[in-house]
């Protein structure tokens, strides 16, 4: 898959998830504190989304920089070296914050 299609499916999945962001935790008919939090992260259908979230995040934004970076001409020895850079990034990311969000437990 070419780097501009990922950045395409991954805007369009980020609309999605930035809205249910938005609607579920910056717009509630009601107050957000902390135990609505660790009740929202108790279900795993909530981690489920947080870790899609994650992955779409990544994707978008590291395809993106590797575009940035790799503009300038259009071959470059330098250029496996960004590709390799952005994947071994994105890996480690995702591994990190999936970890934490798996591992996030709330309390009895």
């Amino acid at each position: 898959m070419r780097v501009f299609q990922m950045q395409r499916i991954s805007a369009i999945a980020l609309l999605i998830f930035l809205t249910i962001h938005m609607i579920v935790v910056h717009y509630p008919p009601f107050h957000i504190n902390f135990d609505i939090i660790l009740q929202r992260m108790a279900d795993p259908l909530w981690k489920a989304i947080d870790i899609a979230f994650l992955f779409f995040v990544l994707v978008h934004a590291l395809a993106g920089a590797y575009v940035v970076l790799t503009d300038v001409q259009r071959f470059s020895p330098l250029k496996r070296v960004f590709a390799g850079a952005a994947i071994v990034l994105g890996v480690v990311a995702m591994y990190y914050g999936t970890v934490t969000i798996l591992a996030f437990q709330p309390p009895a």
